[in-house]
């Protein structure tokens, strides 16, 4: 016979009844889904390049099947739209694919996220068309920092080569980086104007500053691979590479790890990171600063009786930076697959190649055929295709928005809504030229600015390896930062703390309470 013991009904369960409880618990969770059911539906909008061109030469097609001049084939083209509209399963299993490698994800497109906004409510400007002036001067910034990798950032305002980009980036109609009267300098070149971010050093302190992790510490000295490891600069490996077969070349490692000191470190750094990775150790060397460095709208800062720890304690903040990073990936793949199938440079690159040598007649803009930027290329290579950093090239799937931009945008605007943004980062570094040590940095840099340089340096890295365009990387920041807002918004009612709201400066300067 078996016992059962009698027990007794907890008697303490906090204000409300059980059946309270529940209907509170119904309410919230309807009241966040009501928001997003009243949310206007916007339409989206691409750059139309895929109506214009029968061809698809304006857009993304790599790992199918392409002709000599790296043009897709069109049958299988129409398969793989084919599949994109229906959302079958079946159907993806029957895109032709050129060579050995597979398709990056295209059903995550239709993925549906249980906290902050759907995938397809959020807007993004279409990117600059096939021949505009805009992308011409994207691509000629490319070719830019694909001739200047290995310069260390210190060097940049006395380098040859970053002072010749920095010139002729400055002459370019449409270019939209940022300049100094007018201009482009090299203290500024290949960065973004986000607040706080074209101060100090390149890198931000929060991927030279060693990570405390659990009962050590993570120095932030990263395997690179060795100056003018550049790949798929003929036109036999760049063909391949388009129809999906394997890299015909391997990089070719550093034997000694380094602190990231040049674009090629860079690169390489957010060529093997998963997502996460960035924003995590972000979030650990900021931890690692105590109290004052805590937003100041926390509800415990001035508690005398009690500590945060699973609400606006440090599991809380961890758990949302790194909860941010997929949901935003999901818009950006909705975005990639869906809307705008944006061509990739290594793509562009190939294009331009042909229309110089007279294999085809592509509309370009003259902006980019007469740079000085691919004028060194065809000097140093004997084509005109974009150096890849990766011996694979860009990733199969399309350019825009940046997968990395996203996920960084997003994680970045958890970490400043955790934290005081205004934080002075005490002793701040800068690397080495040979990237074997750092160096006392002289300057005030504050946590908000280093947040937003780390954002723009993840996002830049990606451009600077070849494999995307500036649009792709300050949208795919953007389109984070609202996933964010979105999930801090509906999570803002679950507390019971007297508390606020976040507040942040978002990546245009404007600051917000949620």
């Amino acid at each position: 016979m078996i016992l059962l013991k009698k027990y007794r009904i907890a008697r303490v369960l906090g204000p409300m009844s059980l059946y309270q409880r529940k209907f509170r618990a119904f309410r919230i969770r309807t009241k966040a889904a009501l928001f997003y059911k009243k949310v206007p539906i916007r339409q989206h909008v691409s750059n139309g390049d895929e109506e214009r061109y029968p061809n698809k030469i304006g857009n993304y097609s790599k790992g199918l099947p392409h002709n000599e001049l790296g043009e897709v084939d069109l049958d299988a083209y129409n398969k793989y739209i084919a599949a994109l509209d229906s959302g079958d399963p079946d159907a993806f299993e029957n895109i032709p694919l050129g060579g050995g490698r597979k398709l990056v994800n295209p059903q995550a497109a239709y993925a549906y996220e249980l906290v902050g906004p759907d995938s397809h409510q959020l807007v993004l400007p279409p990117p600059p068309p096939f021949s505009s002036a805009q992308l011409a001067g994207e691509m000629v910034e490319d070719y830019w920092q694909a001739l200047t990798r290995d310069v260390p950032f210190n060097e940049y305002e006395t380098n040859p080569l970053t002072i010749a980009a920095a010139k002729e980036l400055s002459s370019l109609s449409r270019f939209r980086g940022p300049t100094i009267n007018g201009q482009v300098t090299p203290q500024i070149l290949y960065r973004k104007d986000l607040p706080g971010a074209l101060i100090g050093p390149y890198i931000s302190q929060f991927l030279w500053k060693d990570i405390p992790y659990v009962g050590t510490e993570i120095v932030q000295r990263y395997r690179t691979t060795v100056a003018g490891d550049d790949h798929l600069t003929s036109y036999e490996d760049w063909l391949a590479v388009q129809n999906g077969e394997a890299p015909p070349s391997s990089s070719t490692f550093d034997t000694t790890p380094r602190y990231i000191r040049n674009l090629r470190d860079l690169g390489e750094y957010v060529h093997n990171d998963v997502s996460v990775e960035s924003g995590l150790g972000a979030f650990f060397i900021l931890l690692k600063y105590g109290p004052e460095v805590i937003d100041p709208n926390n509800p415990y800062l001035d508690s005398d009786t009690q500590v945060g720890f699973a609400t606006f304690g440090a599991t809380h903040a961890v758990d949302f930076v790194s909860r941010a990073a997929r949901p935003a990936l999901l818009a950006a793949w909705f975005q990639k697959w869906l809307v705008h199938r944006r061509l990739r440079p290594e793509a562009f690159g190939g294009r331009i190649h042909n229309k110089l040598t007279g294999a085809a007649d592509y509309p370009i803009h003259p902006e980019v055929l007469n740079s000085k930027a691919l004028a060194l290329i065809f000097e140093k290579y004997g084509t005109y295709l974009l150096p890849q950093a990766y011996p694979e090239g860009s990733p199969t799937h399309p350019s825009y928005p940046a997968g990395h931009s996203s996920f960084i945008g997003a994680m970045v605007t958890m970490l400043k809504a955790f934290f005081n943004e205004n934080f002075v980062i005490p002793n701040p570094v800068v690397a080495s030229s040979d990237g074997l040590s750092l160096i006392p940095y002289e300057g005030t840099l504050t946590v908000g600015g280093e947040l937003n340089k780390l954002a723009y340096n993840i996002s830049i890295g990606r451009d600077a390896a070849g494999v995307h365009l500036r649009t792709s990387g300050i949208n795919g920041l953007k389109l984070g930062e609202a996933i964010a807002i979105g999930i801090l918004r509906d999570y803002r009612e679950t507390y019971n703390e007297d508390f606020e709201g976040f507040t942040l400066t978002t990546f245009d300067g404007e600051q917000i309470k949620i």
